[in-house]
């Protein structure tokens, strides 16, 4: 275990652990009659331990005024999960409300009236939030976007955390234009240079599309296959959306829509993607139960544990063994009375 001072000038103080260990000043006394007595091995035991106390006491601190600490450190854990990067759309028409197709059901969506006029960025929340604590051995890491990626917050198993960066996305309103492109890979960023260690998910959440460049397809693609990550996307369905497959005649019309053209580029990644139009209840409950079939796998990841200040130990290391010293003075001074 590693170990840093914040202040190491104080170790030039070190030294006096060693008063204890001093012989006493003055002349020995000499009596013939001391070669008499019988060792004492108790007594040399006694006093041996009382030594110690008292260097141990001046060392500890010594070591607390050094400000001892256990620096920031990386440990293995190995448990059940995924690590989840959560993709949640802040653009202007997120704030606005359900159309009355994509208010009704049951699941988290309908409460107050049937979720007509609740803002899609609210009921948005709402869902990953429920999600977030329904799957307590996950790793979450979250992004926003709008017109550029935010990201909020790193991979954490701390549940607080994600919820609180969720609550935080409610604050002020969207932004006018969307660039998912740029939105998912800045999700995949977070897998770069990471250790594999089991499921890897983007959940985006999102009521728009968006037509990407051929190159930023092309860039997706590859990194979504060489990260093994798979993308599932929750789309809040907005007021005159065709959704997500267009059918009929209207089909090669739709296909300039652009969650249309979307849904057709992330289709191409195969098992890799998932799609739930979260307008209906019963989406979002087999959207919840797809993840968490990949999500309970064994798994093993690398969680960084932040730096540890020891100077209270210390503190209560040095208070026992002057306690202990004391007790015994006060023990010595009863016996002589």
């Amino acid at each position: 275990m590693s170990l840093s001072l914040d202040q190491p000038l104080w170790l030039l103080l070190l030294p006096l652990a060693l008063l204890p260990w001093r012989r006493p000043g003055g002349l020995p006394v000499i009596h013939g009659a001391l070669a008499l007595l019988p060792p004492d091995p108790v007594g040399q035991a006694i006093a041996l331990g009382l030594r110690v106390l008292g260097s141990v006491a001046i060392a500890a601190l010594v070591l607390a005024l050094a400000g001892l600490r256990q620096p920031e450190r990386v440990v293995q854990r190995v448990g059940r999960g995924a690590e989840i990067v959560l993709l949640l759309d802040r653009s202007a028409s997120m704030d606005q409300g359900f159309n009355s197709r994509a208010a009704g059901g049951s699941g988290g969506l309908s409460a107050e009236g049937g979720g007509r006029g609740r803002a899609k960025s609210r009921v948005a929340r709402e869902v990953l939030s429920e999600f977030v604590a329904q799957r307590s051995g996950d790793r979450f890491g979250l992004v926003a976007f709008s017109s550029v990626p935010m990201p909020v917050l790193d991979f954490t198993g701390r549940t607080a955390a994600v919820q609180a960066a969720i609550a935080a996305g409610g604050v002020g309103r969207g932004l006018g234009e969307t660039d998912i492109g740029q939105a998912v890979q800045a999700a995949l960023d977070y897998f770069d240079e990471r250790r594999f260690g089991g499921a890897r998910i983007v959940l985006l959440v999102s009521d728009g599309g968006d037509h990407l460049e051929p190159a930023v397809r092309e860039r997706i693609t590859q990194r979504m296959r060489r990260n093994r990550v798979s993308l599932y996307w929750l789309y809040l369905r907005s007021t005159g959306s065709p959704g997500l497959v267009a059918e009929g005649g209207d089909a090669e019309a739709a296909s300039n829509v652009p969650e249309v053209f979307l849904h057709r580029f992330f289709s191409t990644l195969g098992p890799q993607y998932r799609a739930y139009e979260v307008g209906d209840p019963a989406a979002l409950q087999r959207a919840v139960a797809d993840v968490a079939r990949q999500a309970d796998l064994p798994s093993s990841f690398d969680e960084t544990l932040p730096p540890r200040r020891l100077d209270g130990l210390c503190l209560a290391l040095a208070l026992g063994a002057g306690l202990l010293l004391w007790g015994a003075q006060c023990l010595q001074r009863a016996r002589w009375a």
